[in-house]
């Protein structure tokens, strides 16, 4: 701080200045210098503290002008934090869950450009840019129990449109014109799926596709439980659909100092021999990067043996039918120990199939209960009720974005975003909420303005909520923790006013 004073007589006024910025306790010492006591609030490091201050204030002339100058010594006394922050600053809350943009291992992206340069797939930067495509629209086999109602439905509105039509005497072919007519609607109508046959050539064009947009993807959901549960250290990973191993690179990222065993389940064989030379980086005789990784078929027969981690990314929208879906989300419930990770698209289709895994879970009985812990919903949903996107029309799937560095392919550019739906289901409990803080999932970007933020959040009582976070109505924690969060995170609810509207 500097004042200046044109004159010995102002000298005064400085010092009366001083005593008013500071008000405390002012001495005059010997020298001709002011000491100057001062207890206020400060804040430092994100933490709220109270400042004692002592200052030494001295004049030096300077030309025509005074110069006023003090040197402060202060000690910082941390109040009390709250409780939900465990210690970390505002922006580093126990919700931040998202991650920066990420890149592939090192070994892993040597040994897929090593795989892509050896196999010589002509056009494999178009072939890729198709599938991708094509991947990312695919829908659900259609269910014979759908075909039916909706053939109900179109007979009846034909039926009735040709009534209206007909002339007074009985055509004998009525009804084998509307069969006709129904069927010919039901083909234009119905999405025609057809399962997808992996071989080397079109495991190179899934590579070059899709290899850094599961990978981040299964990091971000693996984080979630990462940051959540730092004492969940596991020994043994099931991978089911494993293709490519990208959920065994990114389990062993997590957790490589604590797994001892990797179980990568394919039904492609053509698939499997790609995972393995990528753990040899691309060489058939060199070792792997990564030990005691075992590639199967088909899942193991026994429902007693259980891994402590199991991940199904992008495997169950590959599947049939919804008893197929039910029937191997139930296998790999009972094969879980401790955290079940389901990852599909964030497309419509591929968020229905995670909500339509979630029912199954929470409500279906199994006959034979080889472990007794009930099933908890860990992430991303707050809550255990129906999934509020769903009620609201149009349906906007729940989704997620995390920032990725593809192969360095020609056709690929520097950075790209994939958009997921993912669900972890554990058999642990649920966390105890801190007394006054309910925590609330962040579900579409987040607007940070001059004094508010503007967030969407998906609460605990199973609203699909608009907030405008501010200082004043919201408390001063729960808004410095929104302006640090983004989609994805979760939000502390810090007993906030009921000034919302229900989106």
């Amino acid at each position: 701080m500097r004042v200046t004073a044109s004159c010995a007589s102002e000298r005064a006024l400085a010092h009366i200045f001083c005593a008013l910025a500071h008000p405390g306790q002012m001495t005059l010492c010997k020298s001709g210098n002011w000491l100057v006591s001062q207890t206020f609030p400060e804040i430092i490091g994100g933490v709220t503290s109270t400042l004692h201050v002592t200052s030494t204030v001295s004049f030096l002339p300077l030309r025509k002008w005074w110069i006023f100058s003090y040197q402060c010594e202060s000690s910082a006394a941390a109040l009390v934090q709250p409780e939900f922050l465990k210690g970390s600053p505002h922006r580093k809350h126990p919700g931040v869950t998202n991650l920066k943009t990420l890149r592939l291992p090192e070994d892993l992206q040597k040994g897929a450009l090593t795989v892509i340069q050896k196999s010589e797939v002509k056009d494999l930067a178009e072939r890729s840019h198709r599938l991708r495509n094509y991947l990312w629209s695919r829908k659900r086999a259609t269910e014979a129990s759908e075909l039916k109602e909706k053939a109900i439905e179109l007979e009846k509105k034909w039926m009735e449109k040709e009534k209206g039509q007909q002339s007074d005497g009985d055509d004998p072919n009525f009804e084998a014109k509307i069969k006709k007519k129904v069927l010919s609607e039901l083909r234009k109508l119905t999405y025609h799926w057809m399962p997808l046959r992996y071989d080397a050539e079109l495991g190179v064009v899934y590579m070059a596709a899709r290899l850094s947009g599961g990978y981040a993807a299964i990091m971000r959901a693996l984080n979630e439980i990462k940051k959540r549960d730092p004492s969940f250290a596991p020994r043994t990973l099931l991978d089911f659909g494993s293709g490519l191993g990208t959920a065994l690179w990114a389990s062993h990222t997590h957790w490589g100092d604590s797994l001892k065993e990797y179980v990568c389940v394919d039904a492609s064989a053509a698939m499997n021999r790609l995972a393995e030379q990528l753990l040899t980086g691309g060489s058939e005789t060199n070792h792997p990067h990564i030990k005691h990784v075992y590639f199967r078929q088909f899942l193991p027969v026994s429902p007693k043996v259980q891994s402590d981690l199991v991940v199904a990314a992008f495997s169950l929208s590959e599947l049939a039918s919804q008893q197929e879906r039910q029937d191997t989300v139930l296998t790999l419930w009972r094969k879980t120990s401790s955290y079940l990770v389901l990852i599909e698209n964030g497309t419509k289709e591929g968020h229905r199939i995670l909500m339509q895994a979630r029912d199954v879970l929470l409500k279906k009985e199994e006959r034979v209960i080889h472990d007794s812990r009930r099933p908890v919903v860990f992430a991303p949903c707050t809550h255990e009720q129906t999934c509020p996107k769903l009620l609201k029309q149009p349906v906007v799937p729940c989704n997620f974005l995390q920032p990725y560095h593809p192969l360095p392919l020609p056709g690929n550019s520097e950075k790209e975003e994939e958009r997921f739906s993912y669900l972890i289901v554990s058999r642990e409990e649920r966390e105890k909420p801190e007394e006054g803080v309910d925590w609330g999932r962040l579900t579409a970007q987040v607007h940070r303005r001059t004094r508010h933020v503007q967030c969407q959040i998906c609460c605990s009582s199973g609203e699909l909520k608009q907030l405008a976070v501010t200082k004043r109505h919201h408390g001063r924690d729960m808004y410095r923790c929104a302006r640090s969060s983004d989609w994805g995170d979760r939000l502390p609810i810090i007993d906030a006013k009921d000034d919302t509207d229900q989106d």
